[in-house]
């Protein structure tokens, strides 16, 4: 059977996952091999240096920066608390003497009599990494994180914002194609996974983040709504580290585009099955949600993983093709004009370059979209999704 090869987003409803969970810095491992955890438990903690703050303590006491060690009220090493005098002027007979006060907590780290300003270092700050998606350890590695394994389903995006989130999935749209406008965010919404058909406005995006919703999945975003969203035209290589207080995954594309159906219909069915093993009913099922896209060298794409349990019925997966192959029957999707972010399926790979519409050659393959048409297109202009 002929067959090519393309890359493409992988929409699976089982899949091996695994994360590495790694420390910036060298630190504590929380657990061991074979551990289970859950998406919300601490695997690996460390500690970095606190913020720096500069107090030109000479300057604010009038005097000169030589004469500073001699009005200090604390030494290098020393911790205070904000507020609490740091120097004291001596004044003129006694009288008028000035006092700096601490801007803010840590240690006094150094006392420059050459700048006369005395380097004060907060208190370290926690740096905690969490597993992101229910599993168990299968690797540790010392003083710095460990490699977590599930079966999960798993849905990439096209691009996205934001980080790593945790939350139940609930369900703003019933249709693959409905819009998700604000009317359709509702405040029991807080801290969810909130899944959209197509297009998600920037209105819906605001009364989200003012609902505290964790994340939105949908199908298309316009970008002058991601404009509006961010306050600035988004132009860098990689996301995933903007502070909106909500991650956003877009799972096909700029514009009004409706979420595969196949897509939308594993999220709606993880969305009604929220029961926590006690029966009771927690609105959907938790997904581990993270919104970082790189779109140069070593692609990343953000993605939804929702950790299957054992007694979830194994969905038929059949047999699995090599990994980026393109066979009759593989599902595509369209990413040219004039047809942008259409589905369908390969009926024919025809082995000779066709003489395209500019009259340049290139190889190309028959797609049969979801409503029954067949079209020929660039073997460029698809791109797989895999299963």
């Amino acid at each position: 059977m002929a067959k090519a090869y393309t890359p493409g987003l992988k929409v699976s409803a089982r899949a091996a996952y695994r994360g590495r969970r790694l420390l910036p810095v060298h630190g504590e491992v929380l657990v061991k091999v074979g551990d289970a955890v859950k998406a919300r438990d601490v695997v690996a903690r460390t500690y970095i240096e606190g913020d720096v703050t500069p107090v030109a303590v000479s300057s604010q006491l009038g005097v000169p920066a030589g004469d500073l060690a001699s009005l200090m009220l604390v030494k290098q090493g020393d911790a205070v608390v904000a507020g609490q005098p740091l120097a004291r002027s001596k004044g003129i007979f006694g009288i008028g003497k000035k006092e700096c006060a601490s801007p803010a907590a840590g240690t006094i780290e150094s006392i420059s009599t050459t700048t006369g300003q005395v380097i004060l270092r907060g208190a370290p700050l926690p740096v905690e990494v969490k597993a992101y998606v229910d599993g168990r350890v299968v690797e540790v590695f010392p003083n710095e994180g460990a490699l977590i394994e599930t079966e999960a389903a798993f849905v990439q995006g096209i691009f996205g914002v934001g980080g790593e989130t945790v939350g139940p999935i609930r369900m703003a749209c019933t249709l693959h194609d409905q819009p998700l406008d604000a009317t359709l965010i509702k405040p029991d919404m807080k801290g969810a996974v909130v899944v959209g058909g197509a297009r998600v406005t920037a209105a819906a995006v605001k009364a989200a983040q003012a609902v505290g919703v964790a994340a939105i999945v949908s199908g298309g975003i316009d970008d002058s709504d991601l404009k509006e969203i961010l306050g600035y035209d988004l132009g860098v290589a990689i996301t995933g580290t903007e502070k909106i207080g909500i991650t956003i995954v877009i799972t096909e594309g700029f514009g009004d585009i409706a979420m595969a159906e196949r897509t939308f219909a594993l999220l709606e069915g993880f969305a009604r099955d929220g029961a926590d093993g006690t029966g009771e009913r927690l609105g959907g099922r938790e997904a581990s949600v993270n919104g970082a896209t790189q779109i140069r060298a070593g692609v990343m794409r953000p993605e939804i993983v929702i950790a299957r349990r054992p007694s979830d019925a194994q969905p038929a997966q059949g047999a699995r093709p090599e990994e980026g192959a393109l066979e009759i029957g593989t599902q595509v999707r369209l990413i040219r004009d004039p047809y942008f972010g259409l589905l369908g399926s390969v009926s024919a790979l025809p082995s000779e370059p066709a003489v395209l519409g500019s009259g340049s050659k290139a190889r190309v393959l028959e797609v049969k979209l979801g409503d029954g048409r067949s079209v020929t297109v660039p073997r460029a202009n698809i791109e797989l999704i895999e299963t």
